[in-house]
């Protein structure tokens, strides 16, 4: 009986059709027409189901890749560009960074690790201020590791304002969810001369960064300055699993510092000097001077 009821029901408009008492003759000027609430329910359920779809495709859209690439490491590089930095001293620390990816040593540790490292470059400045210069990218041996630092090499400066590290862990932050990689550990790289006086706190910026890491997660800092500034950095920006700071005293001593902070990272904290690095590229250089003599 139920069945065989008749609900008198105007013309589909957007939304869907409107179901109206029955014996009552719609004033609308458009046609009536009559469903049984068979009719109905069918119609209210393709309507549901188109939802249903529509909500799937757009949470698929969001989520991380199915099949990610396994890496011991995710790690972006935040390079702080602010007015304080003179257009000598930005090429000084770029090249700190190009060079230390170019560096055998550190190639070694990075083909040393299970899946190598994926590593992305961004500059930041003021609080509406950071840009993803280079993206995500995997090194697992020396030409990857060389092939990253030219593209690094291929950048341009990309802001001169204030300096919000807060806003740049920020911004870094949900990059690690969105690539397509999976990582055994999650850490943020910020380096910088100065302290914060634009965007989001960077305190509550690093704590949230920790807090929503599936993984152990660290943020690091290269300091650029004296004591003070260093200070800064340790109560502030540096958090998590193993986490550092590196000073170096002037923008020359920029290059050595990067070296020695990158290796730290690769190796999950344990300091891996500068002058072993580069002691390192020292013996190489012998060892082929000894063999092209010797042939």
């Amino acid at each position: 009986m139920a069945c065989d009821l008749l609900l008198c029901c105007a013309a589909p408009k957007r939304g869907g059709p409107q179901i109206v008492a029955p014996n009552v003759v719609s004033k609308r000027r458009h046609k009536t027409y009559t469903y049984t609430l068979r009719e109905t329910v069918m119609h209210i359920n393709k309507q549901s189901l188109r939802l249903i779809a529509l909500s799937a495709a757009v949470t698929a859209a969001f989520a991380a890749p199915v099949h990610a690439t396994p890496v011991a490491l995710e790690l972006a590089l935040l390079i702080d560009v602010s007015s304080s930095v003179s257009n000598a001293e930005y090429n000084l620390q770029k090249t700190g960074y190009i060079n230390a990816f170019n560096n055998a040593l550190i190639q070694s540790n990075i083909g040393a690790l299970t899946g190598g490292i994926a590593v992305t470059y961004i500059e930041w400045s003021s609080g509406g201020q950071q840009s993803q210069l280079v993206g995500w990218t995997q090194i697992t041996d020396a030409a990857s590791s060389s092939a990253f630092a030219t593209a690094i090499q291929g950048t341009s400066r990309a802001f001169n304002g204030s300096t919000g590290p807060g806003s740049a862990i920020n911004f870094a932050a949900p990059l690690f969810a969105s690539n397509a990689f999976e990582g055994g550990r999650w850490v943020i790289d910020v380096s910088g001369d100065g302290k914060e006086n634009s965007g989001a706190d960077t305190s509550d910026a690093r704590d949230a960064f920790l807090a929503g890491a599936p993984v152990p997660a660290a943020v690091n800092g290269l300091c650029i300055g004296g004591t003070d500034l260093c200070s800064w950095y340790s109560s502030n920006v540096v958090g998590g699993t193993n986490a550092f700071v590196v000073q170096a005293s002037t923008f020359e001593d920029f290059g050595n510092a990067v070296v020695s902070k990158i290796g730290r990272e690769i190796s999950n904290g344990v300091p891996v000097p500068a002058t072993a690095a580069l002691l390192g590229i020292g013996m190489m250089a012998a060892g082929l001077t000894r063999r092209r003599k010797s042939a």
